[in-house]
């Protein structure tokens, strides 16, 4: 059986790290395994573009043999190419790209497409569904808090609650990280 994992968690919660953890034990069970990080982010500021340099440095201190491809919006493409049954895709992040599909940066008015974000997660959900290797995505879990001010921002803390449950459903192992700690919220049966 293929097994999939979806590890949500606060910002800062060692969600990424436990990703990266999992990739490394991968690795290690065999020299013919391999691992490919999907990531979602989008440099849009200084900051952010400072953020993912750090985050590939220490990826790839941490995680050498583990490489990296860059996919913001066509997820459930870029996981059926990368997977196979002696590699492990790793997503992060679930949440990035779904800001990606329904809150995307460019200027829909001077030419960008519309993003069907509805047909984008239903082909996610059906790539894990398919594919033959193991995947393990990370995602945050916002919705703990209070209710935020702004239709919009409710409505995208609604979308992905939906969505965290469908991919918790799809997946057959579910951790939520807090504090650098993993708690099982669903294990393999």
């Amino acid at each position: 059986m293929t097994t999939h994992e979806f590890i949500l968690g606060g910002q800062k919660s060692g969600k990424s790290r436990r990703a990266e953890q999992r990739a490394a034990d991968w690795l290690a069970t065999s020299p013919t395994h391999r691992a490919v990080l999907i990531a979602t982010a989008q440099p849009w500021d200084d900051e952010m573009r400072e953020r993912i340099a750090r985050h590939q440095q220490d990826r790839a201190a941490r995680v050498p043999r583990l490489r990296t491809v860059e996919e913001p919006v066509a997820l459930a493409a870029a996981i059926t190419a990368h997977s196979a049954p002696d590699t492990l895709v790793v997503v992060d992040c679930l949440t990035l790209w779904l800001t990606n599909l329904r809150m995307p940066m460019e200027d829909r008015e001077n030419g960008t497409l519309p993003i069907d974000a509805a047909a984008q997660e239903a082909a996610l959900l059906a790539a894990l569904q398919a594919v033959r290797g193991p995947v393990v995505i990370v995602g945050n879990e916002i919705g703990l808090g209070v209710i935020p001010m702004g239709r919009e921002v409710r409505a995208f803390v609604d979308a992905l609650g939906r969505l965290n449950q469908s991919v918790a459903a799809a997946c057959h192992r579910a951790t939520l990280m807090v504090a650098g700690l993993p708690l099982t919220l669903k294990e393999p049966e």
